[in-house]
């Protein structure tokens, strides 16, 4: 037992030991005034003043005590204990008239007198009291039979009496020529007498549950005042009692039982704790006893009618009458008793009808369970639910239904519900599977009640709901398309692998999985396709990784993979093995899928992370993804380790972002121009427009610091804007100067397709600024494969409508050049830098770009070269019939200022060149975004 079991089961005692001592002063109490009227109090004046006054006080006490109690209390039966009351003080009121006249005026009580009004009025209060202790009938037939009851013990008992006593008491009254008034008194007491001891013993049985210990000491008291009454009326008593004498004691004791009965059980009560009742095997003795009291009091009657034949009486006409009576009662609550047994069986009949119906309809299981666990009955809806008959699980453990897995914790749910009290826990819920009687096992949920000391199961079958619970978990945590769980899962799984026994295992690895070209398919072949091809994939995946691990896909084309380490310590080895996994993933990842009757290739860029000491599973997928990148940005399909560099990459280029994002909002980007020079003249012909971005000291970025940054952020729009704005801006305010040069602005083909940017914009801005049509040109970067040049190719048309010239940027060095000139409306070809530097040193460069160029005079196209720099690439360029250069060969870009001074000037000194040549641009400016400054490629991060 615990310590606070063993604390809660010693609290009663204090209550107990309070009663006690309650019960041995009382005792105490009551044994010394027996002894004292026992030994005549050692005189005869002590014994006729304690057998008067002191039944007075006693009966006073009694009085004081009911009456307190009733003020006290809330109870309905407040008027019960008022009425005890009212009859303990007529009794006091008696004894004390009775004292007066024998201890005070010491002469003899005369017949009748005040002291016997007093006495007479001490049952009815007493009477009409234990009525109101009763429990009241709900039906007229019980006030019925409660009556009869009444009269059957109260006409045995005065059959009895009268054939014993109360005929001769009479015979001697009349004998004497005693006054009627004094013939009704000595009849009076023992009539009365036997009325309260029939309402005591007609209503034992059917007294009330609350407060049961308060009603059993006051009708103890109130039986015991009975008895001596009925003592003190017998003519052999009488005759020889004097007051003082031994049967004060049995009144003394009865006032006091009476005054006791409130408080001492009330006491009990506080300190009491709640228990089961420990009276239920006694209310069968009970029932027994309440159900034979007519026949017991007909017995009476019965002996009272033989008395009178045996000692050879003629039997007196009120035995008779009293007899017939008590025989007619007992008739008609047999009548009655037997129309109520009727009414009830009916009833019950009914009810048990009802009840069968109710579970044998049922579609839930009932069954009972006996405390060793044997079922002793099973409803017949187990037929339909668990596919077995009724009658074959009656006599079979329980537990031999349940499953074995489940069984452990079954047990120890019902030995945990069996062990909190009723009051605190009335029923449990288990939820387990059982056997069926097709051997498979279902899950069954049971709702448990106590029953007779064993289990009482309302069972229900849920499988259905189990599997759909399990249907919608499993949904919630894998992806619908490939069936491979899903990030949400991905990330608990790599959670348990980093906090589990192998936490300190740092061959535990993710790689994060992107599918190189994968829009391309969907672009191409459609969604379905791309659908098919990702099932596929995700077969691969999951058939290259071992059981242990796990495959994910997180979303789109990107999947992961986590690799469990294996307790290696060489880390080393460990990171060489992985690493071979990963590329082995990569090239069966790569190879053909067979989508419809064609085959499709994609390839498979691939970051490994390996688990550090204290990493979250946030930050290891975080490196690996950085690792993934870095892998599609170094060239795709290819495996990368991740690094910490690669998070210091990340960190910087978030930091350029922002302080890019800041530069937009406070205006730190400056407009320069690069002058686009004709190669036959010097003239200047355009200017290329470059943004520049001025830090706080006054220091100018060059593109290559910022560009990436902005194309990757959601500032790039912003930027393009303002570029292009601006550039128009000057553009107009020099023709508005007198310098008629047109400007080239570089815009990237997504830019263009951009819905920030629709047609209709650059046509206001034209007209916002007064600037023609023909000043500007937008030049086109062919460099990205994502862009439609279906959608690129309806942009570009509807600006040349506009009157805005087209140039081709970068051409040379693109993927896509052919097809760029082929279908695209261009008007200008820029080489690409990377050509034009080699166009000197490298005879293979040489033959390309005047290749290049000889297309561009075939198509009817004017050509620039991009980063001419020295005069040598001046001549050779001339020589293949470039038109334009645009380099340090000239100038760099220029401030308005600078430039304009340059306008002015009109034209540049080209090497080997007379200054007789005209210019080939004629009409129109050549805007380019050019990169003919020095630039440091930035690696991507």
């Amino acid at each position: 037992m615990s310590a606070l079991g063993a604390l809660l089961s010693r609290q009663p005692a204090t209550g107990r030991t309070v009663g006690l001592r309650s019960q041995l002063a009382l005792g105490a109490v009551c044994a010394g005034y027996a002894v004292g009227a026992a030994l005549g109090w050692g005189s005869p004046g002590v014994a006729l003043f304690m057998g008067d006054f002191g039944l007075c006080v006693a009966a006073l006490i009694a009085a004081v005590s009911c009456f307190v109690y009733a003020r006290s209390g809330g109870s309905r039966f407040r008027p019960a204990w008022l009425l005890f009351s009212l009859s303990s003080a007529m009794a006091a009121g008696g004894n004390a008239v009775w004292g007066w006249y024998e201890v005070v005026l010491r002469r003899p009580v005369p017949a009748p007198s005040l002291a016997d009004l007093f006495f007479l009025c001490f049952a009815p209060p007493a009477i009409v009291g234990l009525l109101v202790l009763a429990k009241r009938p709900v039906t007229r037939a019980g006030w019925v039979c409660l009556v009869l009851d009444a009269w059957l013990i109260g006409g045995s008992l005065l059959t009895l009496s009268w054939s014993l006593a109360l005929a001769h008491t009479a015979h001697v009254a009349n004998a004497a020529g005693e006054s009627v008034a004094r013939a009704a008194l000595s009849l009076a007491y023992p009539l009365l007498d036997i009325v309260l001891v029939s309402m005591v013993l007609a209503l034992h049985f059917r007294r009330i549950n609350v407060n049961r210990s308060a009603v059993n000491t006051a009708i103890a008291g109130l039986a015991l005042t009975v008895l001596c009454d009925a003592l003190f009326t017998a003519p052999l008593l009488r005759s020889a009692y004097r007051s003082g004498q031994l049967l004060d004691a049995g009144w003394f004791a009865g006032s006091l039982l009476l005054a006791y009965a409130p408080w001492g059980a009330r006491r009990c009560q506080d300190n009491a704790v709640e228990a089961p009742e420990p009276r239920a095997a006694s209310r069968p003795i009970a029932g027994s006893l309440a159900a034979l009291t007519p026949y017991l009091a007909a017995a009476v009657c019965t002996l009272g009618i033989l008395y009178n034949v045996v000692e050879g009486r003629r039997v007196d006409r009120v035995v008779v009458l009293t007899g017939c009576t008590v025989v007619l009662a007992l008739v008609l609550r047999q009548a009655i008793m037997l129309l109520d047994n009727i009414a009830l069986t009916q009833e019950l009949a009914q009810k048990e009808n009802h009840f069968r119906s109710l579970v044998q309809g049922s579609s839930d299981v009932i069954m009972i369970a006996e405390p060793s666990g044997v079922l002793r009955y099973v409803s017949p809806a187990a037929a339909g639910v668990y596919h077995r008959d009724a009658e074959d699980l009656v006599g079979a453990e329980l537990s031999s239904i349940i499953h074995p897995d489940d069984l452990g914790g079954v047990v120890h749910e019902l030995r945990r519900f069996l062990a909190v009290p009723p009051r605190e826990e009335p029923t449990t819920r288990i939820e387990c599977r059982f056997r069926s009687g097709t051997g498979d096992w279902l899950h069954v949920e049971s709702t448990v009640n106590r029953h007779q000391g064993g289990l009482l199961l309302n069972s229900r079958d849920v499988t259905e709901r189990v599997r759909l619970q399990a249907q919608l978990q499993h949904n919630a945590e894998h992806d619908p398309l490939t069936d491979l769980p899903n990030r949400s899962l991905f990330t608990t799984r790599v959670g348990q692998a980093l906090g589990g026994r192998r936490s300190g295992d740092p061959g535990t690895a993710v790689l994060f999985i992107d599918l190189d070209g994968f829009k391309a398919v969907n672009d191409s072949i459609g969604h379905q396709a791309g659908d098919e091809l990702l099932v596929q994939a995700a077969r691969r995946l999951q058939e290259s990784v071992r059981t242990s691990d796990t495959a994910a896909r997180l979303g789109g084309d990107e999947f992961a993979a986590l690799i469990v380490g294996d307790g290696t310590r060489d880390q080393a080895a460990r990171e060489c093995q992985v690493h071979e996994i990963a590329d082995r993933l990569r090239l069966r990842l790569s190879q053909p899928y067979r989508i419809g009757t064609g085959e499709v290739r994609v390839a498979a860029s691939i970051g490994v992370a390996f688990a550090e000491p204290s990493i979250t599973p946030k930050d290891l997928m975080r490196n690996a993804d950085l690792a993934m990148y870095r892998a599609k940005a170094g060239g795709k399909d290819r495996v990368e380790l991740y690094a910490p560099q690669m998070q210091a990459d990340v960190v910087r280029r978030s930091e350029l972002a922002a302080r890019l994002r800041t530069a937009l909002r406070d205006g730190e980007f400056a407009l320069l121009h690069q002058p686009v020079v004709h190669l036959a003249s010097g003239t200047v012909a355009a200017v290329a427009a470059q943004a520049r971005w001025r830090s706080a000291q006054g220091i100018l970025f060059t593109p290559a610091e910022f560009l990436r940054v902005s194309e990757d952020s959601e500032r790039a729009a912003e930027l393009g804007t303002w570029l292009l704005e601006e550039a128009v801006e000057q553009a107009a305010d020099r023709s508005r100067a007198g310098h008629q040069v047109s400007v080239s602005v570089r815009v990237s083909a997504a830019r263009l397709l951009d819905r920030t940017l629709p047609p209709g914009s650059v046509e206001a801005l034209l007209t916002r600024h007064g600037l023609p049509s023909g000043a500007l040109m937008i030049e086109v970067a062919d460099s990205d494969p994502r862009v439609s040049f279906d959608e690129l190719e309806q942009r570009l048309v509807a600006l040349r409508r506009l009157g805005v010239r087209i140039a081709l940027d970068g051409f040379g060095s693109g993927y896509a050049a052919v097809n760029a000139l082929r279908r695209l409306p261009i008007d200008v070809l820029k080489l690409d830098r990377c050509l034009v530097e080699g166009v000197v040193e490298s005879a293979r460069l040489h033959k390309i770009t005047s290749g290049l160029l000889r297309i561009a005079g075939d198509l009817g196209m004017q050509s620039v070269a991009d980063g001419v720099d020295v005069p040598e690439q001046v001549r050779a360029l001339r020589a293949m019939g470039c038109t334009h250069g645009q380099g340090m060969a000239f100038a760099g870009p220029l401030d308005e200022y600078r430039l304009r001074r340059t306008l002015i000037r009109g034209k540049y000194p080209v090497p080997g060149v007379g200054p007789a040549a005209r210019p080939v641009l004629a009409g129109g400016a050549i805007p380019l975004q050019s990169r003919s400054h020095d630039e440091t490629p930035v690696p991507p991060t």
